[in-house]
């Protein structure tokens, strides 16, 4: 236990310190992680993370997953740059680091090849946690990046039956009958009430169903607790149910990035391994973003997309550890999986400015044809922008409706501007945090704008590009907390409003506009 406190304690101080210079406190655990590798034995600790952190760390993961599987949708992993993007972006990475492993590490091909076919994978957790810490998963990108990693655990699957002999035995067709406990789970979910009944069953449901019962039927944990949370998605509680989760996920998945720092005291051939896979790593992106400009996607899709799967997967760690024969680089493998987070983690928060800058010379690549992820450029009629259609864009859009106003809507959320659209709805797909929909947009006769989106950046991006177009309107925007308001209005907001501030004034007006009060 002594050695869990260390950790946790570690883990605090660098989460704390990194984040002081803005960047993703991932970053700081992981650095926990190498200092306590280096520094655990001289005060009698474990250099390796002990049970308790193991357990934790695997927990981080399930219910990683299971709340990714309530946010998506069956369909986009159906979609051509989905799929087409996974397999040649797999395959083809096999081509290229096959043989560089065989000249620089190996005389053995059969090793190069296993150690090519580990690096070919993304980090799924990585690129979950930067995209959600970033409000991303539900936008095109964000999803497209998730449908690819999906894919690519389904094909690390394979691999491992393949390689390690480890076939799923024939309970594991038990898969395909998933879809019928969907009743059964909406009927629990409808049940659980909106307590901690409700955390409890996201818990049982992640851990319990998805995690060990795929286990007992020959299925790794990690899909099991995907597909839990994909039945659910559709549910009307699935975002009630995530949110819930979202505190004890996040402590939990500190022990995940922990326990990649703490993987194995590095030799010298270790680091070397490491630091030349760190070189290499941009090949995984570059490939990527043409693959994906390939599939008819723009530049800024492909590339914030691209970027995101740039890092080295923790399930080439499985596979290593899985399969005799690359089990000796295992410890090289979990070292340059550590650095590829270490490099990917900050500029995933810097991607959108980075692709700024380098806009002009990225759009040279893209084809000549409609995007399935085209900008609008006609507002139509419209006098009043309402930038993000969840729930408090959807009550700051119905609340114009009802005042003659004519609103509409923006989201970057296909799935979410489909379902205002069905429910009549002036709803059009929109990012603004993209640059060519500010370059090609017309904001004739708009008259004020609404920034009901819950991330910060986008709030910024969305005031200052207004500005910065010469929109002298009205810009309005909520915050979820009090450090934020005076960053949004120096933006260019006229007015910044505390969501729960404005929510209890309301809720006083309402109480007192509904009361009868007798004259003292």
């Amino acid at each position: 236990m002594h050695f869990e406190v260390f950790a946790i304690g570690t883990a605090f101080l660098f989460g704390l310190a990194v984040r002081q210079v803005g960047l993703p406190p991932l970053v700081g655990f992981l650095a926990a992680g190498f200092f306590i590798n280096i520094i655990g034995p001289r005060f009698g600790l474990p250099a390796e993370t002990g049970p308790i952190l193991e357990y934790i760390a695997n927990l981080g993961v399930l219910m990683l997953l299971f709340t990714i599987g309530l946010k998506l949708k069956l369909r986009q992993i159906a979609e051509p740059q989905v799929i087409g993007g996974a397999l040649i972006h797999f395959g083809v990475s096999i081509v290229l680091f096959t043989p560089i492993i065989r000249l620089l590490f190996t005389s053995d091909w059969m090793s190069a090849l296993l150690v090519g076919i580990a690096l070919g994978f993304s980090s799924t957790v990585l690129s979950a946690k930067i995209l959600e810490a970033k409000r991303e998963l539900g936008t095109f990108h964000g999803r497209t990046a998730i449908g690819i990693l999906i894919v690519q655990d389904i094909i690390a699957l394979v691999v491992l039956a393949i390689f390690a002999g480890k076939l799923p035995g024939p309970w594991a067709l038990l898969i395909f009958a998933t879809p019928l406990l969907r009743p059964v789970l909406f009927k629990l979910l409808d049940l659980a009430g909106h307590d901690e009944v409700l955390l409890l069953t996201g818990m049982m449901l992640s851990l319990v169903i998805g995690g060990v019962g795929f286990e007992i039927i020959g299925l790794k944990g990690e899909i099991g607790a995907l597909v839990m949370g994909l039945l659910l998605s559709s549910h009307p509680r699935a975002g009630e149910l995530s949110n819930s989760l979202w505190a004890l996920k996040e402590v939990f998945l500190i022990g995940f990035f922990l326990s990649i720092g703490m993987s194995g005291l590095p030799d010298w051939n270790s680091i070397g391994f490491a630091l030349v896979l760190g070189v290499l790593l941009p090949l995984k992106g570059v490939l990527f973003f043409f693959i994906l400009l390939a599939f008819k996607l723009r530049a800024r899709t492909s590339f914030v997309t691209a970027l995101s799967l740039t890092a080295y997967s923790e399930f080439g760690l499985i596979v290593a550890a899985g399969i005799p024969a690359a089990q000796d680089y295992l410890v090289p493998l979990a070292i340059a999986v550590s650095v590829s987070f270490l490099i990917a983690a900050p500029l995933n928060r810097f991607a959108h400015p980075i692709f700024e800058r380098y806009e002009k010379q990225l759009q040279r690549f893209e084809l000549s044809t409609r995007h399935p992820d085209e900008q609008p450029t006609d507002l139509g009629d419209a006098n009043v922008l309402v930038f993000g259609m969840g729930r408090t864009g959807t009550a700051a859009y119905k609340a114009l409706v009802q005042r003659g106003r004519r609103p509409i809507g923006l989201d970057a959320d296909v799935y979410k501007v489909e379902a205002h659209t069905k429910a009549g709805r002036n709803v059009i797909f929109a990012d603004a945090e993209d640059s060519n929909f500010w370059n090609s947009v017309d904001l004739t006769g708009i008259s004020a704008a609404v920034l009901a989106m819950d991330d910060l950046e986008a709030k910024l991006i969305a005031a200052r590009r207004l500005r910065g177009g010469g929109f002298s309107g009205t810009i309005v925007s909520h915050a979820l907390h009090a450090n934020h308001v005076e960053q949004i209005t120096e933006a260019g907001a006229d007015q910044t409003y505390l969501t729960m501030q404005e929510a209890g004034q309301s809720l006083a007006i309402h109480a007192i506009e509904s009361t009868h009060f007798e004259k003292a």
